[in-house]
């Protein structure tokens, strides 16, 4: 037989159906075992693990089909030591079963931090200096002296510090800043609609003091405390007012709209 002939015959088509047929069945069991092995489109939410310890965390993963490791070890003030304070994948996001969640957790010690050089320099200059050093300006007081603006003294809970101390990243040192005669007082900086971190950063950089902090009833959440903002201060801005450096600023602050937006139509 003619290879023309042969290949136009029944029995070549047949022998050609049989092995496209083949073919797909082989593709379609692989596809399905691959399907199988991985299987695809099929995923559980990653539970919430902060705030867990470790033996915590492995016991609800485990029930979950999942692993935990820790990569990281961070200090955070408000959490307790050893619990989990970041994971990754975040909590709610869809993972496959045995995928290992990786957290960090709250260092049993506080990072700390080498206190700079800040007496004897102006408040501009030692304010940057704290900022790089991962410290704050907790209260600010003013003692009389011939260099205006000059820091005098530098505390730590009623103690002075000097420069090359250790102390815990993020501590709040108050300061005593001098002050020549007749430069006692300053306007009244406008707060309202500020968060509070813009405020307290507002009130510093005006020589004064955060005082007492109030959120209403609408602040409910560690989210909305971090969104509210000042309705009410006092003593207030109006006809610039002003006010003896040092002197503390009380902030009112709140999540609920109407009252912010009758605050900036009225004035009040």
């Amino acid at each position: 037989m003619s290879s023309k002939r042969f290949l136009t015959s029944r029995t070549f088509l047949i022998q050609i159906a049989i092995a496209v047929a083949v073919v797909l069945l082989l593709i379609f069991i692989t596809m399905k075992g691959l399907e199988m092995y991985t299987r695809h489109g099929e995923s559980h939410p990653v539970p919430d693990f902060s705030g867990m310890s470790q033996s915590e965390a492995q016991k609800i993963a485990g029930h979950n089909n999942m692993r935990i490791e820790i990569v990281d070890s961070v200090f955070v003030n408000d959490a307790p030591p050893g619990a989990i304070v970041d994971q990754v994948p975040e909590a709610g996001h869809g993972v496959k079963q045995n995928r290992t969640i990786f957290v960090s957790i709250n260092s049993t010690q506080p990072e700390m931090v080498t206190v700079p050089q800040l007496t004897d320099i102006s408040f501009r200059q030692a304010q940057v200096l704290i900022d790089n050093s991962s410290l704050h300006i907790g209260q600010i007081d003013y003692k009389p002296s011939q260099f205006n603006n000059l820091v005098l003294e530098v505390r730590l809970n009623s103690v002075p510090i000097k420069q090359g101390q250790k102390l815990p990243k993020g501590s709040r040192i108050d300061l005593t800043i001098g002050r020549t005669q007749g430069n006692t007082s300053t306007i009244v900086p406008e707060l309202t609609g500020l968060t509070f971190t813009e405020a307290e950063q507002t009130i510093t950089d005006a020589m004064l003091n955060s005082g007492v902090i109030i959120y209403d009833n609408s602040v409910v959440t560690a989210s909305d405390s971090l969104d509210a903002r000042v309705w009410r201060q006092r003593p207030g801005h109006e006809n610039n007012s002003s006010i003896l450096l040092g002197s503390f600023i009380d902030l009112w602050l709140t999540v609920d709209t109407l009252k912010l937006n009758t605050i900036r139509e009225t004035g009040f």
